[in-house]
């Protein structure tokens, strides 16, 4: 009986030693450091074109490309995307506080304080904005507010929209809508 309590308190012992962590190693562990290869970009402007024509200018004051497996762009200080039409006057503008592009432009996330102004005057407002290029279409799985400039005021809880933001979609959409003489539709 002795020698089993005594060999039950040795192998007990070993346990909890054999458990303890080397505060040395775990400090050497904490400090190591992770390092991403980045490239960063003060006042940039970006001309986006199709077959020698503008298209569009995207301006940020800070741009970070991030080098790292699936490589990404970002915009943590804000951004201004302004669009032109075929006669090269401004058709849409977006601006948002932060902006992310992925997959070479594929997707685009924009976030926080997102605004977009049409040439027909609509204004569309959200904390997020995500821009498919290949399906050509914006969308927001947020809440969002569309304003019109007879006055017309829609909120819903999900968007979606071609790329020149002509055709709208807005699940559980409420709101009011303007009446009589200022009606547009």
């Amino acid at each position: 009986m002795k020698i089993n309590s005594a060999f039950i308190f040795l192998l007990g012992s070993l346990f909890i030693i054999a458990c303890e962590n080397d505060v040395r190693e775990i400090e050497k562990i904490s400090s190591r450091k992770v390092s991403i290869a980045v490239d960063t970009s003060k006042g940039v402007e970006i001309i986006l074109s199709d077959s020698a024509t503008v298209k569009g200018k995207l301006i940020t004051p800070l741009l970070l490309q991030f080098k790292v497996a699936a490589p990404y762009n970002e915009m943590p200080n804000g951004l201004v995307v302004i669009f032109y039409d075929e006669n090269q006057a401004e058709s849409s503008r977006i601006v948002a506080d932060h902006g992310i592009s992925r997959n070479n432009g594929d997707l685009i996330e924009l976030r926080k304080n997102v605004v977009v102004t049409t040439k027909k005057g609509d204004t569309f407002k959200s904390e997020e904005l995500f821009y498919d290029s290949k399906k050509k279409i914006f969308y927001s799985n947020q809440l969002v507010n569309i304003t019109k400039p007879d006055g017309t005021s829609i909120n819903g809880t999900n968007f979606q929209s071609d790329q020149k933001f002509d055709n709208p979609v807005i699940q559980n959409a409420t709101g009011s809508l303007a009446t009589g003489d200022k009606l547009t539709y």
